[in-house]
């Protein structure tokens, strides 16, 4: 049984499961019936962190540009432009056990592609959830479902794996930012072109 997560809580990842190294993370939304006859694309993200809370690098942002990063502990799974059918539109793998020493926490995040052409926010963005589970055995640990009313809000912090004391903890943050990728680039200390 998932353990469902409200904002702000915290919760243990590998203290109930001993031998867990291979997780999922999945993301998911629903476009609403106020839409503005564009598609939306949204897209899932990782920033692997160190103490400062930024970057250390640029291959610590991965995202559909940057699928893997370079240690192979992060893997973005691909893009899907439509966020079309049931269950997780968007999936990143983490090997928790090659997550280089100097990351002490990967954000998850998921942000509008082209907000400002398309007219779009997460206010007409309905059911958003993260959840992890176990890639070996497809049992799912966690899930946290954004409940949150946004109205202008282009990219949105879902949730953080963090390391704590020598094991991986989840932290809902469920945060909403105004400018899109470019706002969580600068935020987290990522140069964007």
């Amino acid at each position: 049984m998932p353990i469902s997560l409200k904002k702000g809580q915290k919760v243990s990842l590998t203290k109930g499961n001993p031998g867990l190294s291979k997780v999922v993370v999945g993301l998911g939304w629903d476009v609403n019936q106020f839409d503005t006859g564009g598609d939306f694309d949204l897209d899932a993200a990782a920033f692997l962190l160190g103490d400062s809370g930024r970057v250390t690098k640029s291959e610590d942002f991965v995202f559909y540009g940057n699928l893997s990063h370079p240690s192979g502990s992060v893997n973005h799974m691909g893009d899907n432009l439509t966020g079309e059918g049931e269950g997780d539109d968007e999936q990143i793998k983490v090997e928790l056990l090659k997550v280089p020493e100097n990351v002490t926490k990967i954000a998850f995040t998921a942000t509008i592609y082209e907000p400002e052409q398309r007219r779009q926010n997460f206010g007409q963005v309905n059911n958003a959830f993260i959840r992890i589970y176990n890639e070996l055995t497809g049992e799912e640990l966690l899930r946290y479902d954004l409940g949150e009313d946004f109205s202008i809000e282009t990219a949105v912090v879902f949730g953080e794996l963090y390391k704590n004391n020598g094991e991986w903890k989840f932290n809902a943050i469920g945060s909403g930012y105004q400018g899109g990728l470019a706002a969580l680039c600068g935020n987290y200390g990522v140069d964007v072109e």
